[in-house]
């Protein structure tokens, strides 16, 4: 599993709505900023921020087309949200026995007497 700081970092980048939507964007193709910040209607230096954030959470990376090296060209990182699905599926896994157990206790105490409530 991921460290929880770069977990923190991820779920920190994520929060951001603007954000969200330019990961879902990136999962279709790579995309270049101006295009990303057209589609979310966000001015360039605003975008230019919240694709810092998404680089720093490890989540996009740039790259530079032979043609023109000051066109950058984002995509999502492969890999990048591993850490975060292993520590949404533990939490699954851990809320499920939680549950289970929950409900086998409020079972025992039915066959003890209680009355189930209407």
């Amino acid at each position: 599993m991921s460290s929880p700081a770069s977990l923190g970092r991820v779920l920190t980048a994520l929060a951001d709505p603007h954000r969200r939507r330019a990961v879902e964007l990136l999962r279709k193709r790579p995309r270049r900023a101006g295009e990303l910040a057209d589609a979310l209607g966000l001015s360039a230096p605003a975008m230019s921020k919240h694709l810092r954030e998404l680089r720093k959470s490890g989540l996009v990376e740039e790259t530079h087309p032979d043609f023109d090296a000051r066109v950058r060209v984002y995509s999502l990182k492969a890999g990048a949200i591993e850490g975060l699905r292993e520590w949404v599926d533990e939490m699954d896994l851990r809320w499920a026995d939680e549950l289970a157990s929950f409900k086998a206790h409020v079972e025992r105490g039915r066959g003890k007497g209680f009355k189930k409530r209407a």
